[in-house]
């Protein structure tokens, strides 16, 4: 499986939902617990979206997403020939929305909201036979959002000023799989089911002092195919669903939800990655997310979404080698629940990974 490996890591880097549905950031993938033997590896990503829209063609939102960037760590080992454990840090969900350069009297001006989140994974796998796996874990969530609002004027009536900040929180859920592998011709599927997470926040808010506030982080499922097409080239896909529509945010104190999504995401991708050299490994993807076409929030103005992946890996040794990756979004257009149309929306993602094998 070396060669599988070092196709597949260029395409690792930039993760697929680099700018997906909802608030989904890493993606969730346990590619680690795959690789043989011992395994390290350090990642870092950064995204810069351009997101912008109008209303009745006269006052202009600004560039109200603004980047962010993540950090990635992963350790791999086996426990002896047919039980591997791994260990993955990422921060899979997230939101920076600021309207702070909106044009006066755009009714969002000067709202800003941000959501934080880290997880660590622990995950088993055990080899039932030489190419049938199972696999499941625990996922421990750290979670913490932020909002500030100005009183905004709307066809039902004017919501008041309102800010929001909640604790910090720790939550967790499961995860559960399986794989199917034929190692001579490069192959695996392997489909994993994440839990949703389940979020007591303790909130202070302007209007109502301090409250309780529940938030779910919505369960998901991650299906990756690989297989060897022909010599030193692979064919990659994977498909991510996210039910973002039992996710809403609706703390006390507000008169209407923060956040409250009508539809479920569906990210798919489809690559090829291909050995150049002994040293050098380069791939190709592109990633699909539809656009729902529903009236979205105004503190995540998008709708689906299109982009390109390109990535490569160096050998530096027989052991260590260096990923780089690069991903360019279309973002799809959406009109937001006051009216407003944010279009022509792109972002730039960038990520680096540094892998070790012992």
């Amino acid at each position: 499986m070396k060669k599988t490996s070092l196709l597949a890591a260029g395409l690792a880097v930039s993760a697929t939902s680099v700018f997906a549905g909802g608030m989904d950031r890493s993606g969730q993938s346990i590619a680690p617990i795959f690789e043989n033997g011992t395994y390290a590896q350090l990642s870092f990503g950064t995204v810069a979206p351009s997101v912008s829209g109008s209303l009745a063609d006269v006052l202009s939102s600004g560039d109200v997403a603004t980047s962010y960037n993540m950090v990635g760590l992963a350790y791999k080992s086996d426990l002896n020939d047919k039980l591997s454990f791994a260990i993955l840090l990422d921060q899979p969900f997230g939101a920076s929305v600021d309207y702070g350069n909106a044009d006066e009297g755009y009714p969002f001006k000067d709202a800003t909201a941000t959501v934080d989140t880290t997880a660590i994974t622990a995950v088993l796998r055990y080899k039932l036979s030489d190419r049938i796996g199972i696999h499941g874990g625990v996922r421990a969530l750290k979670s913490h959002g932020e909002v500030s609002l100005p009183s905004i004027v709307m066809s039902e009536g004017t919501l008041p000023e309102y800010t929001l900040d909640t604790s910090n929180e720790t939550d967790f859920s499961y995860l559960v799989g399986a794989s199917y592998e034929i190692p001579d011709i490069a192959l695996r599927a392997a489909i994993t089911y994440s839990s949703k997470t389940t979020i007591d926040f303790a909130t202070t808010e302007s209007t109502a002092g301090n409250q309780s506030l529940e938030v779910i982080m919505p369960e998901s499922i991650n299906f990756d195919f690989q297989t060897g097409i022909a010599a030193d080239t692979l064919l990659l896909a994977s498909a991510r669903y996210v039910k973002w529509s039992e996710t809403v945010i609706a703390p006390v104190g507000y008169p209407i939800s923060l956040v409250d999504y009508d539809d479920d995401t569906v990210t798919y991708s489809l690559g090829i990655g291909r050995r150049l050299s002994d040293k050098l490994s380069a791939s190709v993807s592109y990633g699909y997310e539809k656009s729902a076409g529903t009236p979205v929030g105004n503190l995540g103005p998008t709708d689906g979404s299109k982009s390109i992946t390109i990535g490569a890996r160096y050998s530096i040794t027989d052991q260590t080698a260096l990923s780089a990756g690069a991903s360019y979004v279309w973002i799809g257009d959406a009109t937001t629940s006051i009216g407003a149309e944010f279009t022509d929306n792109s972002a730039i993602g960038f990520g680096l990974k540094l892998s070790h094998s012992f």
